[in-house]
């Protein structure tokens, strides 16, 4: 099994560049329709995307192996969020890939009679799946992280009343009438500029975070348009799939950039 994820792995930079090279035709298959180039030119891009997509399925027969051991190490993780949206994510992965391999074989003529167009909805629907807690994860530990430089602030230097914004007192002051709006604004304002400024700074100090951030954002466009949940139109989807293409290239190149476990 170990031999089989180690082979499986070094295919998975040609993947990515394909999958970039995809959704790069997909937005200019968009580009062109909307620039009325003919109409042969936007045949030969959606060919020639349609053959990339079936590449990038061939690629990926073992997935759902790599992602079900995946799944058995995030199982043992101490942290129960963690635990909990890791295992369940890879192995909505591991569903996802199996579909995919099941399309595969209906487009290569392996089954006949297949109906590709259910298939292709389940396997959307599995990758929605798997992107909702990737990105609950990456929200989990975003919370944790401006927490734990909270505290490190707190413990540096004691808040001063100017810098504070307490609960009680937003409270207290909505509720009485003579406070006037003119004052809590301001208070507001200030509280949310720091609370942006704090984020901005874990986000900066965490590479890997905001990058997986970044990714799982892009990709989640991309099947809520297929599943009609969120129509964006293929230029969008386009523009999603060849940024988180990007994206995971990065990790790929820098391994130190990607989000563990």
């Amino acid at each position: 099994m170990d031999s089989w994820v180690r082979f499986n792995a070094q295919s998975q930079a040609k993947e990515r560049v394909i999958r970039a090279a995809q959704y790069a035709c997909t937005l200019l298959g968009y580009t062109l329709k909307k620039g009325g180039a003919a109409a042969e030119l936007h045949k030969t891009i959606s060919q020639l995307e349609a053959h990339m997509s079936l590449t990038r399925k061939l690629l990926r027969l073992g997935n759902s192996v790599e992602a079900l051991e995946a799944a058995k190490r995030a199982i043992h993780l101490s942290d129960s969020v963690l635990r909990l949206c890791l295992t369940i994510s890879h192995l909505n992965k591991a569903m996802y890939f199996a579909c995919d391999n099941v399309l595969w074989a209906g487009k290569t003529g392996l089954i006949s009679k297949l109906d590709q167009q259910k298939w292709t909805q389940r396997s959307f629907r599995y990758y929605l799946f798997a992107l909702i807690l990737n990105l609950t994860r990456d929200v989990y530990e975003l919370r944790l992280l401006i927490e734990s430089e909270e505290r490190y602030r707190a413990s540096r230097s004691p808040p001063s009343p100017s810098t504070t914004l307490p609960a009680d007192s937003l409270s207290s002051s909505s509720s009485s009438p003579a406070a006037p709006a003119t004052i809590a604004l301001p208070v507001m304002s200030a509280w949310l500029c720091r609370r942006l400024h704090l984020l901005g700074m874990v986000l900066y100090n965490n590479p890997p975070l905001l990058l997986d951030l970044l990714k799982n954002s892009c990709d989640i466009f991309i099947p809520l348009d297929r599943l009609g949940i969120y129509p964006t139109g293929s230029g969008f989807v386009g523009a999603c799939g060849l940024a988180s293409s990007v994206l995971s290239i990065l990790t790929i190149i820098n391994p130190w950039l990607k989000l563990k476990p």
